[in-house]
């Protein structure tokens, strides 16, 4: 066989695989942009969650069909993936040095506050132990973000992570719009507790931003400094629970997870937030990399949407939503204390 036939042959499967993916990346591509517009009408929300919402609605109607699957699972997927490498490019180390040794106290005391009760909670609801470990590790870190690195170290299913990252996503755009009036109440919207209970609690960057928007520019500043030190925090998350689930020496199909497979885009997030503090990315550069990353989330997450079976939810419906409302007050209940020994 020629070489000629066999570079053929190689060229007529890759076309065969994007012509596979393009319908259901066209589709989330579309819903991603509908979510765009919109999200200037309803900042408060975010393009993220409105994503996700469009996604879920488009693939339990008109999109439920078989042809939309790959894009959707590409988009989720790869596209994911690649926002997250993508962020760790405008994420420098200095960034933790703003907040001082009382801030970065707070947000590891809260991270590992909700980390630990958000599983015990979850064992206690007879929730799966891939999915508790996904709630924690979106809910401690960075939401959707936090969810995809951390659902393959620990084998988690498409199913299991896409319910925590709507479930989460749901908290938190509830959460985005009460956080401002407890700030008002306990805090009088002191500008540094404020920061800390916006940015230390809020699972999205969006979120955050839209929440402290609400308040002023100074805590909108504030809060996303505290919200980019827990970001950074993603790779130590995501193997500390990665080790959790293979201590445990089983996954959920009851095979022995002997090795944690750390995905290539935590690592290459990693190795991206080290060269943005060694300067190598100029701030426009970096930019750019902040655009690219937001829009390939906001497209995965329509893919995440349209992966949501809404038969699946109403059937853990009121277990997950008690869940959710106890993670979202032992957050609250968690940060207001922490902000008042350490702040």
């Amino acid at each position: 066989m020629s070489l000629n036939i066999i570079k053929d042959r190689k060229l007529s499967r890759g076309m065969d695989k994007v012509l596979e993916v393009l319908p259901g990346v066209i589709i989330c591509t579309i819903i991603a942009f509908i979510a765009k517009y919109l999200s200037n009408y309803v900042p408060s929300i975010g393009a993220a969650s409105l994503a996700i919402f469009i996604g879920m609605a488009a693939g339990n109607t008109f999109c439920n069909r078989k042809i939309y699957e790959k894009g959707s699972k590409f988009a989720e997927s790869e596209l994911l993936s690649y926002s997250i490498v993508l962020l760790g490019g405008t994420l420098g180390i200095q960034t933790i040095l703003k907040l001082g040794f009382p801030g970065i106290s707070f947000i590891v005391f809260q991270m590992s506050i909700t980390i630990a009760l958000v599983i015990l909670i979850g064992k206690k609801l007879q929730f799966s132990e891939n999915f508790s470990f996904l709630m924690a590790s979106g809910n401690a870190v960075c939401g959707s973000s936090a969810i995809a690195a951390t659902a393959p170290v620990i084998g988690a299913g498409d199913s299991e992570k896409g319910i925590a990252i709507t479930i989460v996503n749901v908290t938190g755009t509830v959460l985005m719009l009460v956080l401002p009036f407890i700030a008002k109440v306990i805090f009088s919207l002191e500008t540094i507790k404020t920061s800390a209970l916006i940015g230390g609690i809020l699972q999205s960057v969006g979120q955050v931003v839209g929440s402290a928007s609400l308040v002023n520019e100074q805590v909108k500043d504030l809060s996303t400094i505290f919200k980019i030190v827990r970001i950074i925090f993603l790779v130590v998350v995501v193997l500390i629970l990665g080790k959790m689930k293979n201590k445990s020496g089983r996954v959920e199909s009851g095979k022995l997870n002997s090795k944690i497979k750390v995905p290539w885009y935590v690592l290459a997030f990693f190795l991206m937030c080290l060269a943005f503090t060694a300067g190598v990315f100029p701030m426009n550069i970096s930019n750019i990399f902040k655009l690219i990353s937001s829009n390939f989330e906001v497209i995965a997450l329509a893919g995440i949407g349209m992966r949501v079976n809404f038969r699946q939810l109403i059937r853990i419906g009121k277990k997950a939503a008690l869940y959710a409302i106890a993670i979202a007050l032992i957050q609250i209940v968690s940060a207001i204390s922490l902000i008042t020994v350490f702040l």
